[in-house]
Parts: C-alpha cells; sequence; structure tokens
C-alpha cells in the first residue's frame, strides 16, 4: 500500500522510522515542509492552510492512508481533513494515557510540547479525560524544533537551553517524559542526563504506526532485523519504497539525501533509549 507521512519538517521522520521498522513492505512518500518550519509559532489558519495544501499532494500520489506525523498539525487540522477527504487520516496524540496509567504513589509526568499544541482544545480534553489524578505538568519547548531542523542534538547551546527549561520543576518527582512533538525524539539522551537514567521516555510514534496497520489491515512485523542504519544516501529510499519531499520538491540527489541519511541514524542510534 501506499502511505504518507508528512509533518512540519524532519521531526517526522520519527515516525517514518517507525513505520519502516514495523511495515517495512509497504511503500511510503515522506513531505517535510521545510519551508514553513517550525509550525508551532504560527497561527492556525496558516497551519491549516499548509496542512490543507500537503494532503491534496498526498491525493495526488494515489496515497491508501496519511499520517500527520506532526502534533501541532493534528491538534489544528485533523478534524477539518477527515471531513474534507475521504481516506483514513490519521493524526498524533501525545502518551499521556500510558504514562498515567504507568505512574505510582506520587509519581508526576512532564509533558513537553510546541505552544500551539499545548494551548488547543485537543490537548485539553485529552488531560481531562486521562488525568483524574491531576499528575500531569506541562512544558512547551519550542527551541528544539529549530535545533533539530539544524542537527543540532548535544551543543552546549542545546544543553543550555534543557538545563534552563527543566530547572523550573523538581526533577526527582517525575516517573515519565512525554514527547509530544515528533522533533523531541532526536534529544533522548539529554533526556536521561537530566532526568535521570529511571525515566520513562514515551512518545506517540508507536500507537500511531499499530492504528496505521489495524486501520489498513496489515501484519505489524514485531520480529522483524530490518536494521535501519544507513551508510550511503541513497539507501534511505530503501530500494525505490521511500519519495522523499521538501515543501513538494522531489529529494533525489545526494547532497540532501544526505541529510535524511544523518537524521535517520541518529533516531536509529536512540531508538531504544
Amino acid at each position: 500500500m501506499r502511505i504518507g507521512i508528512f509533518d512540519s519538517g524532519m521531526g517526522g521522520l520519527s515516525v517514518l522510522h517507525e513505520a519502516i521498522s514495523k511495515l517495512p513492505d509497504q511503500e511510503y512518500y515522506f513531505y517535510a515542509d521545510t519551508k514553513h518550519v517550525p509550525y508551532g509559532l504560527k497561527s492556525e489558519e496558516e497551519i491549516k492552510g499548509y496542512v490543507d495544501e500537503i494532503v491534496r499532494f498526498l491525493l495526488d500520489k494515489k496515497v491508501d492512508a496519511i499520517v500527520i506525523a506532526c502534533n501541532t498539525a493534528t491538534s489544528v487540522a485533523v478534524a477539518d481533513m477527515r471531513k474534507k477527504y475521504d481516506l483514513p487520516i490519521l493524526g498524533m496524540e501525545p502518551a499521556v494515557k500510558p504514562a498515567v496509567e504507568a505512574a505510582k504513589g506520587d509519581e508526576r509526568i512532564l509533558v513537553m510540547a510546541t505552544p500551539v499544541t499545548l494551548r488547543e482544545e485537543k490537548l485539553a480534553k485529552l488531560l481531562s479525560r486521562v488525568d483524574v489524578k491531576h499528575r500531569v505538568d506541562l512544558l512547551d519547548m519550542p527551541k528544539l524544533v529549530s535545533f533539530a531542523e539544524a542537527e543540532n542534538f548535544d551543543s552546549d547551546e542545546v544543553r543550555d537551553y534543557l538545563k534552563e527549561r527543566f530547572g523550573r520543576f523538581d526533577t526527582t518527582k517525575y516517573s515519565a517524559l512525554v514527547l509530544g512533538c515528533t522533533h523531541f525524539n532526536y534529544f533522548k539522551p539529554l533526556y536521561k542526563e537530566y532526568l535521570g537514567e529511571n525515566i520513562s521516555l514515551m512518545d506517540g510514534n508507536q500507537g500511531t504506526i499499530r492504528h496505521l496497520a489495524d486501520v489498513l489491515g496489515l501484519e505489524i512485523k514485531s520480529d522483524t532485523k530490518l536494521q535501519l542504519k544507513f551508510n550511503q544516501p541513497q539507501d534511505v529510499v530503501v530500494e525505490g519504497r521511500i519519495t522523499y519531499y521538501d515543501s513538494g520538491d522531489e529529494i533525489t540527489d545526494n547532497e540532501r539525501l544526505s541529510k535524511y541519511m544523518r537524521m535517520l541514524n541518529r533516531l536509529e542510534f536512540v531508538r531504544n533509549i
């Protein structure tokens, strides 16, 4: 089947990475809207316009389903897109429910996301439904998106930013950190440094791909031994099964594919953290 996956930028590669790990035999169209990243600082009307344009682009590719691999775009636009277009359109939801269910005693949960995701009604409804004991605290992390796009994963600048943001909380109280933006996955080693090795890092990627498999009637390859370590830029097209676009421009040259290779290899490196 043909599956479209898109994000405001390179964060959605974490969803593609999960998809090709669990559903390796499908055909993927990955769209990074790099001309408009970050969405988290845009207006709702701007975001809806970007999302609608991308959905129409992917429909022209005859995809069977679309994954909005962006929490911000999901919060703002997924309901409208589902009403407008007649195909499965899946979105991202912060993994608050499993984090709350796993918490014990007085353990608290920290949810990181973009400013737009944190202020949208969709998250408020999720919290009111699952966070009945009011365990969850919220933290906006807008700069991490730009850091990820620049492949700036562990510089002093990033470390100082995380130290300042996490310093607002008593980090000893938290059992889980929910990554409410797909760009945040690239920084997993640093979260452990600041929050401790025992902190659980939770995102919505696995749940989204499991849901995608259910919707399309596909079998999850839970025992796959597929290695997602790429050695050459052209390897990231995975024998022609993945096509990449930067804001509608198909990526075929080695220079730009090299960035996708580095980003996917980073995701493989942090996969089990």
